[in-house]
């Protein structure tokens, strides 16, 4: 049977996400796995091209890994025929520049999110990708988690009856960097270096809440700086100018109303570090990265106010998990795989940078509520009546 290798350019895999999600865990995965058998019983098979600005840290990870070609040059990368596709896992500030040069280049283009630090510039991304006709895709990795998947098989069973609201809980607590080592980058903390929360994380809400449960009509949120210096990678403090926390009620299509809570600056008392509890007339979930549990309506207790007894009953208890029924692979990975077989089949990737738009529409609208203190429609975002992301 007949074998399609794509030489896959990706930038930024010296990074957190880059390197341990999309390099280790996804392409470098496929490779070892010997690709992705087709239904005809032919073969992708993938091969990585390092990108990134320090050679000797490319060059390490060539050799650990065994990837034969890694540069420091994007543009010669670029400039190679045989590298059909282009990944972007840079920091944001750094990304439109990159994805432009990758789609002049006539690459089909697969990145991280968000796509830009406004809609202006992701609109140009968007439009520059289809006039240049290319294959795009947007990480949207959530929607490939097993407890998410598990959440649209409840949704598609019509387990729920009518749609009421969503509670979304994201968060952990990231050190500061002085009492021990953060565990993020500090550039995520710093708005000039395209950091913030609502930038980051909204754009995940997004998708989540329009592929699941429908498209946002209207935000009302709060973005907060709860801790205001930090210290970087080097031990040295800085001053924390993007936002670590955002506290949002979406307004969703169907009535329906999400809240989320997102927060860098919380401390975890839950099974998951999301949970997404859904409910509606007949039945309510909890789903996180990969749980999900259930209790439908005939399983509904009867609680009593009391507050002078303690309560009787295990909540916790009284919920059931959903069973896998299935192998689940990484999420990364088998979006990943999604947009391979897309650009194999030339034909558009579901997540597209039209998808990213609308994430940073979101984002738009997060800022504004919070700046303006008032309920944001998406009307007016995209009328371009809330002025820029900040």
């Amino acid at each position: 049977m007949s074998e399609t290798t794509y030489r896959i350019i990706m930038n930024g895999v010296t990074g957190r996400m880059g390197y341990r999600q999309h390099l280790v865990r996804s392409i470098l995965a496929i490779r070892d796995d010997g690709g992705i058998v087709l239904p005809d019983g032919s073969r992708i098979r993938v091969e990585p091209i390092l990108v990134g600005r320090n050679a000797e840290k490319l060059q390490e990870l060539a050799k650990r890994h065994d990837v034969a070609d890694w540069t420091t040059d994007l543009d010669g990368a670029l400039a190679d025929p045989s590298a059909t596709i282009y990944f972007d896992a840079l920091v944001t500030s750094e990304r439109v520049g990159a994805i432009l040069k990758a789609v002049e280049a006539g690459k089909h283009v697969y990145t991280e999110k968000p796509t830009a630090e406004s809609v202006a510039d992701g609109q140009r991304l968007a439009d520059a990708a289809d006039e240049a006709g290319i294959i795009n895709g947007v990480v949207h990795d959530k929607l490939y988690l097993p407890g998410l998947r598990k959440l649209r098989r409840l949704l598609d069973s019509g387990f729920f009856g009518r749609l009421l609201s969503v509670r979304g809980e994201f968060g952990y607590w990231v050190f500061e960097g002085d009492y021990l080592p953060a565990q993020r980058p500090s550039w995520n903390y710093r708005a000039e270096d395209g950091g913030g929360m609502v930038l980051d994380m909204f754009c995940h809400w997004n998708y989540v809440l329009e592929n699941l449960f429908g498209r946002v009509e209207a935000v009302t949120a709060k973005a907060v700086t709860h801790i205001p210096q930090r210290w970087d990678e080097q031990g040295r403090p800085y001053e924390a100018t993007a936002d670590d926390a955002a506290y949002a009620i979406f307004e969703l299509e169907g009535d329906v109303i999400a809240q989320v809570n997102s927060s860098w600056a919380v401390r975890v008392e839950r099974k998951e570090l999301v949970e997404f509890q859904v409910d509606g007339t007949h039945g309510s979930a909890v789903a996180g990265l990969f749980g999900c549990r259930v209790q439908p309506r005939v399983r509904t207790p009867m609680p009593v106010w009391n507050p002078d007894l303690p309560t009787d009953q295990d909540f916790r208890s009284q919920w059931d998990e959903v069973p896998d029924n299935a192998t689940f692979a990484n999420g990364f990975r088998a979006q990943w795989e999604q947009f391979l077989l897309d650009v194999h089949a030339g034909r558009q990737h579901a997540y597209d940078f039209a998808a990213g738009v609308r994430g940073l529409e979101l984002v738009d609208a997060g800022y504004a509520s919070s700046r303006e203190g008032r309920r944001v429609t998406m009307d007016e975002v995209r009328a371009g009546a809330t002025g820029q992301n900040a």
